[in-house]
This record gives C-alpha cells, sequence and structure tokens, in this order.
C-alpha cells in the first residue's frame, strides 16, 4: 500500500507548495505485517533527503455488540510494551482482499469466535501518518453470536471477554483501556453514532 491518497484530506490550493517530491523509493526491511520503507525526496526548500517510515495493509478495527449490549473485547498479549491489552478486535487486511466488509467479519469471528448479525463502517482514520501508511476502518458489529471457533495466527495470544458498553467507557475514560485503536473507536462511537 504504498500509493498515498492525495484526494482524501484535502487542505485546498496551499498543498502543492508544502508537498515533498519524491525521487526514489525503496524497501530497506521486511518482515510479517509491515515493511519499512525509504523515500528520497526533495522538500520545499529544495533539500534533498531520506525519510523512513512504516508501511502496513489496511486494517480494520470491529466494535462488536452482543444481543444484550455487551462488549465482545480481547486481551491479547503486546511485546511491543510487555503486557496484555484489553480492547477491540482488529486485523488486517490480506493482499487479495477487496470488501473491507468481508475482512471484517473474518477478523472479527478469526479473534474471538463471534459472527455478526449486521456490520456497518463508522469512520476512517490514519492513526498516526507522520511513522506510518497504515488506515484503519472501523467498524460496529451488532448481534454478535459466539457461533464460530477461534481461528489464531501463530503470533497471536488472545483470549476473549465481554464487558458492559458503560464499563468498557469508563475504561476507556479513567485511561484503564490505554490501546489507541480502541480509544478512539469508542469516543468517536460515544460522539457521533451511540445516539443516532
Amino acid at each position: 500500500m504504498s500509493e498515498r491518497d492525495a484526494d482524501s484530506d484535502d487542505p485546498g490550493d496551499d498543498a502543492e507548495e508544502l508537498a515533498w517530491e519524491t525521487t526514489g523509493t525503496e524497501i530497506d526491511y521486511t518482515c510479517p505485517g509491515f515493511d519499512v520503507r525509504r523515500d528520497d525526496v526533495v522538500l520545499p526548500n529544495g533539500t534533498e533527503t531520506g525519510f523512513h517510515y512504516v508501511e502496513e495493509p489496511q486494517a480494520v478495527v470491529i466494535l462488536p455488540l452482543t444481543p444484550d449490549g455487551e462488549v465482545v473485547l480481547i486481551e491479547e498479549w503486546r511485546q511491543a510494551v510487555g503486557r496484555v491489552n484489553r480492547g477491540l478486535p482488529a486485523g488486517s487486511a490480506e493482499p487479495d482482499d477487496d470488501d473491507l466488509d468481508a475482512v471484517a467479519r473474518r477478523e472479527l469471528a478469526e479473534e474471538t469466535g463471534y459472527e455478526a448479525g449486521s456490520l456497518r463502517q463508522l469512520f476512517t482514520i490514519e492513526p498516526a501518518n507522520g511513522l506510518l501508511n497504515s488506515v484503519h476502518h472501523f467498524y460496529l458489529a451488532r448481534d454478535c453470536e459466539p457461533t464460530a471457533e477461534q481461528d489464531l495466527d501463530f503470533n497471536e495470544s488472545i483470549r476473549v471477554s465481554l464487558a458492559e458498553y458503560d464499563d468498557l467507557l469508563s475504561d476507556v475514560l479513567d485511561g484503564e483501556i490505554r490501546d489507541g485503536r480502541t480509544v478512539t473507536g469508542i469516543t468517536r462511537y460515544e460522539l457521533a453514532d451511540r445516539w443516532q
């Protein structure tokens, strides 16, 4: 996913004077899940330099609600921070995936064993576009039932749990949950979608 979507966040006519010119690009490092790309660029003032960033596939993040209104969460070991993280299920699209709704349904089932009765895309963000080109698509899944089998990747250590929505919201607001995708998903849902 090295192409950039210049039209999705249009800052107006002045964008051209801020744009960097990319004169070359290559992958410096690759591993399962992401690559580190180096672009050779010319800055607006004429300075030539290199810029590294993490390149990874699009991802889906799911807010799954059971028929009783509980949230299906995952508890997962996160090596980068050295602790178990509690949050929303999420996963990456594969190169041949062209239906993000199907990706959301697949990742929900694989990570939790739950399947959604209905699914609706809520919003899309670039979570850290100064460091990586990742795009996260957030979904609301309703009427989720445990009708599938978990199918975890070899490097996933995940336990499924349920929480009352208001308890999860309190944990997000109190800082008990620090996972950025979960904080973003819950606060955006609360502010813009829950009461519709």
